[in-house]
């Protein structure tokens, strides 16, 4: 029976979208409370709300006057994403198209999706906590000594922004993680947490209401290079650290403060019948999105860098 290839797209984009909520670390940064709208092909409106703090009741003229301003900023989505790959007709004859597709697919997404958006995702909260001056450094916090005190500092920095109510995430390296755990001022204050990272419900090891998740060294670069994929030493795709990239060892961010806003995420499949180019199956994955941060969220993010690293 002829396979229906526009069923079968969408099965894939759905399991795409499923191992992104799986694998990605910062799943809960997916668009759920920025209320997105788009206007045009890349703008997208965010609404900002301003109001002012309270004024004195007055027995003659009654309440303080003021008012409630919402305006609506516009932010220019950025990460227009794709690649092409094909499989041999003979290829997919032997093993079976939906077992071998199945697997292409998700390796694909394991492999090659989920770590870049991680890596753009953080490095765009890092650069926020950069630009506001909100970080310290290894020179002063050495890991190995300071642990606790570099998380003790960003974590009441943190704090201060957004009290006691707000949850917190912090997202930390291997290295970092083994040293903190270690640090006899917290080896008792460690406790297991529910965390809901996008529509997954994991446990994850938590210190004063601040849920941590340690996260590969490659993901953990203050700024990186989109690699275009066209040819040469740009063809393998994908993000590589930019040279005035600094390496992320803590990052603390309220949970609400970054929203990853997906206008588009498709794959497109092409029977060998259908494709002009070889005989083979073709698979065409595009994913078009970016992650935003409010005005209001900016001052939130506090993080622990390594100092000998280029300065960003």
């Amino acid at each position: 029976m002829p396979i229906n290839t526009f069923e079968f797209a969408t099965k894939f984009t759905g399991e795409v979208d499923k191992q992104l909520n799986h694998k990605s670390v910062t799943a809960f940064m997916e668009d759920s409370g920025f209320k997105a709208k788009f206007v045009g092909a890349k703008t997208v409106m965010i609404p900002e709300v301003d109001m002012l703090a309270l004024g004195d009741y007055d027995r003659d003229t009654g309440f303080a006057k003021g008012s409630v301003t919402v305006s609506n900023t516009a932010y220019t989505l950025t990460q227009d994403r794709s690649r092409e790959f094909n499989i041999d007709r003979e290829d997919m004859d032997e093993t079976g198209v939906a077992n071998l597709a199945g697997e292409v697919v998700s390796e694909f997404n394991r492999m090659k999706v989920v770590p870049e958006i991680d890596e753009y995702s953080i490095s765009k909260v890092a650069a926020v906590a950069k630009a506001q001056n909100h970080y310290i450094t290894t020179e002063n916090y050495p890991i190995a000594t300071k642990a606790y005190a570099a998380f003790d500092e960003a974590l009441t920095a943190t704090k201060e922004i957004v009290g006691e109510d707000m949850e917190l995430v912090a997202f930390v390296s291997y290295k970092y993680w083994a040293a903190l755990k270690s640090s006899p001022e917290i080896q008792k204050l460690i406790v297991t947490s529910d965390f809901k990272n996008g529509e997954v419900n994991r446990e994850v090891k938590s210190i004063d209401n601040v849920k941590f998740i340690p996260v590969p060294e490659s993901r953990l670069y203050s700024a990186y290079d989109s690699l275009d994929g066209s040819a040469g030493a740009e063809y393998v795709g994908g993000l590589t650290p930019a040279d005035t990239a600094k390496k992320i060892h803590l990052l603390i961010l309220s949970k609400d403060t970054a929203r990853r806003v997906r206008k588009l995420e498709k794959i497109k499949i092409f029977t060998p019948d259908q494709n002009q180019d070889m005989d083979a199956w073709k698979f065409q994955y595009r994913l078009y999105y970016d992650v935003l941060v409010k005005n209001s969220r900016k001052a939130v993010p506090h993080m622990l860098i390594e100092d000998n690293t280029p300065s960003a």
